[in-house]
């Protein structure tokens, strides 16, 4: 038995000196290690994989060791087997490796690229301005859905500070962390979702600045890519790494991202024509809802081309209990015709969820919130249905009001911004505005700043 133990052990130990990277970089100083032999130095108990390595090999008659470097100067030859299957298979996992690491790192860039294409600064669907004055509660010769909005608004404005203090602010300031994540990928024929969600998320921050009349700046870095948008009360702009900085199509709007329980009285203006179309249990809160559209004009002036802007329509559930908006969706639909084919429809839908609301030098604040965005393609052929599931969870670290020195000048567009306007199908694939409706198969789509 001593014997047959000596024997493993030999065994053992002769092939892990001869796959050892370690005694090949002894014998060659000039090469220069991989970053697959940084991880076998690191880990060498996953090299050998302990005794079910010896075990597989009992069975063989070993040929004889070839020491010494190869006569064609092959990297694994310094130490190996003549004759042996480990080498070749160990040449294999090398050379496979980095092929594996370019597809995940691509498919990783694509997902960042979709989650801040979408989700980095989205803008809500009607022009607000806050100079306008706040509506005035009137029942007479008025609608019961209007009049009932009117009253939940002036509820939502009195418990989220009151407007005396809301209009006594000039300017304002947020910053929040954020992490993202694509979590599932649906065709007609399969869905794939990331198991690994919670470990594939991208993680940054954003920073949020605001100032009387319309204007807002917002700058969002994930994952090693920055998104920054903003408004100086003309005009709305955007720059991303992949598209630059363009302007957007239509009128001005505010940004999405300060409707989330940061900016109470853009909130309130937003829906002041808004009608209530019934009640809704959201975690187990009753609420009221409320409903505004974008009009035929602004989805016209926001259209280009073959994109057609179909309809934009966000629904903002506000508390029975506490008065404070809890919930928003909004739902944005795209119908682009190819040339040469069937016309092809983008659905995004955003459902945003506000917690944790405390007050901020008297203002109501929401200091956490999630958001799941889904991606809907469709259109003629059943098979080409595709849909994306997105999600985004945030917490806000920094608020602050009337904050000194902050001018106009601040919220001054990009030297570089291009003159000719991007419509909010800009980033679509080219085969969804050109000449293919056809999407790369395995890929997802490459769909952003849809709404």
């Amino acid at each position: 038995m001593d014997k047959k133990q000596g024997f493993f052990s030999t065994l053992k130990h002769e092939v892990i000196r001869g796959l050892s990277p370690v005694r090949s970089r002894s014998k060659s100083p000039a090469r220069t290690g991989s970053p697959m032999s940084a991880l076998l130095r690191r880990r060498p108990k996953q090299l050998t994989n302990g005794e079910p390595l010896v075990g597989s090999l009992t069975g063989e008659v070993l040929a004889p060791l070839y020491e010494g470097p190869d006569q064609d100067g092959s990297e694994l030859g310094d130490s190996k087997r003549v004759g042996s299957a480990i080498g070749q298979w160990m040449k294999g996992q090398l050379s496979r490796a980095p092929s594996m690491t370019a597809t995940m790192a691509y498919k990783h860039r694509s997902d960042l690229r979709l989650l801040l294409g979408v989700m980095g600064a989205p803008l809500a669907p009607v022009h607000v301005s806050t100079t306008d004055p706040l509506f005035h509660l009137s029942i007479k010769d008025t609608p019961i859905e209007t009049s009932s909005a009117q009253y939940i608004l002036q509820q939502y404005t009195a418990a989220s500070g009151g407007q005396k203090l809301q209009n006594s602010i000039k300017n304002a300031y947020a910053m929040g962390k954020v992490k993202m994540v694509a979590s599932e990928f649906e065709t007609a024929s399969r869905v794939v979702k990331n198991k690994h969600a919670a470990r594939a998320a991208d993680t940054g921050g954003f920073v949020l600045w605001q100032m009387n009349p319309d204007m807002w700046y917002v700058e969002l870095a994930v994952g090693g890519s920055k998104v920054h948008a903003g408004c100086n009360g003309n005009l709305v702009w955007r720059h991303t790494p992949w598209l630059g900085a363009h302007t957007a199509k239509g009128p001005v709007r505010p940004l999405r991202r300060a409707l989330q329980g940061l900016d109470p009285r853009t909130t309130a203006s937003m829906f002041t024509d808004a009608k209530c179309v019934g009640e809704k249990k959201i975690n187990g809160e009753d609420c009221f809802i409320l409903k505004i559209s974008a009009d035929p004009q602004t989805l016209k002036a926001r259209s280009e081309g073959p994109a057609e802007i179909i309809r934009h329509v966000l629904f903002g559930y506000f508390s029975q209990k506490t008065g404070l908006i809890v919930h928003m969706e909004d739902s944005h639909l795209t119908r682009i015709q190819t040339t040469g084919g069937d016309a092809v429809y983008w659905e995004t839908t955003i459902n945003s969820s506000m917690d944790d609301y405390r007050p901020v030098e008297g203002i109501m604040i929401a200091h956490s919130g999630h958001s799941v965005v889904t991606l809907f393609r469709f259109g003629e052929m059943a098979m080409s249905h595709t849909k994306t599931r997105m999600e985004e969870a945030w917490s806000i670290e920094e608020v602050a009001f009337n904050v000194p020195g902050l001018s106009m000048d601040c919220f001054i567009p990009p030297a570089d911004l291009k003159t000719a306007s991007f419509s909010e199908t800009a980033e679509l694939p080219e085969g969804e505005r050109g000449k293919s409706a056809l999407m790369v198969s395995g890929h997802r789509a490459k769909v952003a700043a849809l709404v």
